[in-house]
């Protein structure tokens, strides 16, 4: 068995600087989103995600894998949504055992409404302390990141089902 490569004192602090600056950043566009439009971020960027997708419409499975989300989180999220009108779920007409989450007209006015809330308050936490060169090199940086880590989970989808689509009929 190796041994443990402890992390060094820079990459301690760097370690919970990040984990703490995105606990802070989560929460306050949380709150915001609940005080002004009584939604969490959860259900805000399923609506974004459906809204931007052809048709306002998404498989589930390719709805969990935008916003990175288990199948079960995303369901229970969903069924939220669906209770509110801002959703409905459907069947792919071609394989029954596709789900189809559809962004309702009612859900889209729900997102309008919100969004320069939402806008606004990133801008003011994420945006607006840092200057252009930084923004690139946090974008640069984010990227390498969710670039590994997401080679990581396609890795693990190869080896399951592929996705469905809604154009699959």
């Amino acid at each position: 068995m190796s041994e443990t490569r402890w992390l060094d004192d820079d990459e301690q602090r760097t370690w919970r600087a990040f984990l703490w600056t995105t606990r802070l950043l989560n929460d306050a566009l949380d709150r915001q989103l609940q005080r002004d439009s009584g939604m969490p971020h959860t259900y805000y960027m399923i609506l974004a995600m459906l809204s931007e997708a052809p048709g306002r419409k998404l498989t589930m499975t390719e709805l969990a894998r935008i916003v990175h989300s288990s199948p079960s989180r995303l369901s229970h999220a969903v069924n939220r949504l669906e209770e509110s009108g801002w959703v409905r779920r459907t069947k792919l007409s071609c394989d029954r055992r596709t789900t189809i989450a559809e962004l309702t007209d009612e859900g889209f006015e729900v997102l309008k409404e919100a969004a320069p809330g939402h806008v606004k308050a990133v801008r003011e936490v994420l945006f607006d302390p840092l200057t252009r060169d930084q923004v690139a090199e946090l974008r640069g940086t984010l990227q390498t990141l969710m670039d590994s880590l997401n080679a990581d989970v396609e890795t693990c989808e190869a080896s399951g089902a592929e996705a469905d689509t809604v154009e699959a009929c």
